[in-house]
């Protein structure tokens, strides 16, 4: 990508202005402190690929002090949902291992394990939002320009979700939106299932037994999340 960032520049004439620096943002140098960091850090969920913590390297590097972060601020939505049909079709994958005679061999003793390791995947994909049991969202919020490499390695969420409808609750599904907060302007990219699709999709996370809740009812507890 630089070599062809390097031929754009050369091309349009403006090698007098842009410089391409080659190689991990953890390790170049530059002669001098920037005004402004823009880059693309975001994965599912907000956090999920780690780059993020880069974007923050990169900050502690080479930001001025009072300069700016693009994008500024992200924020994590998080709610509990039903989905009996995903729920299955996460429970399907592991029939194979019910089997006991696969060619005389018994593959039964690695169930609780497929079923561990399936339910273990955030499923990442759009969803209704008529799936959700509560109108109320917990966030978490990360200040680019403030949070620090050990924040984003471990981050602990605690909800408390009033459910709307009795049902069976399958899960936390969870997207995000960052804010980019110029001096004058600012612009918020939303990921949720109420704005339009974007390649960030959402997620949802699964339980390996769902929780029958009923309306009016509370769901409360704490989502652990830490660097793999």
């Amino acid at each position: 990508m630089s070599k062809h960032a390097e031929t754009l520049v050369k091309a349009n004439g403006f090698t007098d202005v842009i410089k391409v620096v080659k190689g991990k943002v953890e390790e170049i140098e530059i002669p001098e402190k920037v005004d402004v960091i823009i880059s693309e850090p975001m994965g599912f969920m907000l956090i999920h690929e780690r780059m993020l913590e880069s974007y923050v390297e990169a900050r502690n590097r080479f930001l001025k002090p009072g300069g700016l972060m693009f994008p500024s601020v992200g924020t994590i939505y998080m709610a509990p949902f039903s989905d009996s049909a995903l729920y299955k079709e996460q429970l399907d994958k592991v029939k194979f291992w019910d089997t006991r005679n696969f060619f005389g061999v018994d593959l039964s003793p690695l169930r609780e394990q497929a079923l561990k390791d399936h339910f273990a995947q955030p499923i990442v994909g759009y969803f209704d939002p008529k799936v959700l049991l509560s109108s109320d969202y917990v966030t978490h919020e990360i200040d680019f320009g403030k949070v620090t490499l050990e924040e984003m390695r471990k981050i602990r969420v605690s909800f408390k979700f009033p459910i709307n409808r009795t049902a069976l609750m399958h899960g936390i599904a969870s997207w995000f939106d960052v804010d980019f907060n110029g001096k004058k302007v600012s612009h918020k990219l939303c990921t949720g299932p109420f704005s339009a699709g974007t390649h960030w999709y959402q997620c949802r996370l699964l339980m390996q037994k769902p929780l029958a809740v009923n309306e009016t009812q509370i769901v409360s507890g704490e989502l652990d999340m830490q660097a793999n």
